[in-house]
């Protein structure tokens, strides 16, 4: 009982409640529209290239623009921010649910209607992250941001499942429109918060409002320790979920229903991750443990391409998933712990772009390594750089270590 309550401590304040429901229901309708879209991008295109090219474009503009974005958190009311940024999320996926509905899609809109996406994602993100210390005490932040990642990836678990049957039964128009209307939920619940007024009040000019951020990154050896770890972590990490489409057809000879099985099978291992973060929030040596689960996913990542066999590969995914949601919660509640709040738009923003900007590169190296290798090669060269890279920072990196 004791357990129950520390792992669902944050529910305990009413609009981290609220704001958790909300978006979780946002990201059961993101994932089944990623779902469909990935899969409408391998059959446009059959590439692994352009399937990479999309992931990038839909995320390189995190890395673009998500210092602006964190100023902007931190000079205005955090909360309009949100929702500014879940309306045009919600315009783009109209546009592409009516694309698809009357059978006009082509690559180059999906690629468009990402990188628009991104761009709003990228001012969305700071103020969300930088919101979250405001809905609950100090002491109970790890556990709101274990709870955030659960229900992303509880989302992960229902929302490929519900897109599969979706995108099998219906078409991928159905997934896309599904996804519009689950931005409704997030926005009345960001409605039913109460403002957040602006943390920084001073009329600094924007470009020197970065520099500021960027000098205390700088000045914190741990806190840039961190962000070079999230940034490697998506690099090499984050992109066996984009080819997963690859996997599914070209190496186990399955089609959309296996990709879909294991998109779930990853989002369920993820859901067991952020539980053992939310459970492990009183722990100490948190450094530690988000450098053990930073190898333990290199290994599962390897395991996972070299495996020929169906089940163990989604074991791989399984414990893949945990793994790199431990190690993103842990990591994710050290930064936070790190940053008073005047500053922490601006902090979040460059973790942001580290953690969300090795994407699109991983994306997009991977996507075109696999056109002149295999996908298999290239994952597992991945994981076992990831192995060696946590071994690097535990031998170098002992602040992190011993945080």
């Amino acid at each position: 009982m004791l357990l129950k309550r520390q792992i669902f401590k944050a529910f305990e304040y009413p609009e981290f409640r609220l704001m958790w429901l909300g978006a979780c229901t946002s990201s059961i309708g993101t994932w089944m529209q990623n779902l469909a879209q990935s899969w409408l991008v391998y059959e446009l295109t059959k590439s692994a290239w352009y399937l990479g090219l999309d992931a990038f474009l839909g995320q390189i503009p995190i890395f673009l623009f998500s210092m602006l974005g964190g100023v902007v958190a931190d000079r205005k009311d955090r909360r309009k921010v949100l929702v500014c940024s879940q309306l045009v999320q919600m315009c783009c996926a109209i546009t592409l649910a009516l694309l698809a509905w009357f059978e006009i899609v082509q690559v180059w809109h999906v690629l468009v209607l990402s990188f628009i996406v991104g761009t709003a994602q990228s001012f969305g993100g700071p103020a969300y992250q930088a919101m979250i210390p405001s809905l609950v005490k100090k002491e109970d932040l790890q556990n709101a941001i274990a709870m955030n990642s659960i229900q992303f990836n509880v989302a992960r678990v229902i929302g490929p499942t519900l897109g599969g049957v979706a995108l099998a039964k219906l078409g991928a128009s159905w997934c896309f429109s599904l996804n519009a209307l689950s931005f409704l939920a997030v926005i009345f619940t960001l409605l039913r918060v109460a403002p957040r007024p602006p943390a920084m009040t001073g009329k600094e000019p924007v470009l020197e409002s970065m520099k500021v951020g960027l000098r205390f990154v700088r000045d914190n050896s741990v806190m840039g320790g961190l962000i070079v770890l999230a940034f490697f972590m998506t690099l090499l990490g984050g992109s066996i979920m984009t080819f997963l489409p690859v996997f599914a057809e070209r190496v186990f000879h399955l089609g959309k229903e296996a990709f879909s099985e294991m998109l779930v099978i990853s989002g369920i291992g993820s859901v067991v991750g952020g539980i053992f973060v939310a459970a492990t929030s009183g722990t100490q040596h948190k450094g530690m443990l988000s450098l053990l689960s930073l190898m333990a996913l290199g290994g599962f990542i390897f395991g996972f391409a070299v495996s020929s066999n169906f089940c163990l590969a989604c074991a791989m995914l399984f414990l893949g998933g945990a793994a790199l949601i431990a190690c993103y919660g842990l990591v994710s509640s050290l930064v936070q712990s790190q940053v008073e709040d005047s500053m922490r738009g601006r902090v979040m923003s460059i973790y942001n772009v580290a953690f969300r900007g090795g994407m699109p590169f991983g994306a997009f190296a991977s996507g075109r390594l696999i056109e002149s290798f295999t996908a298999p090669q290239v994952l597992a060269a991945n994981g076992i750089l990831l192995v060696v890279l946590s071994g690097i920072f535990l031998l170098s990196q002992r602040k992190i270590a011993r945080l």
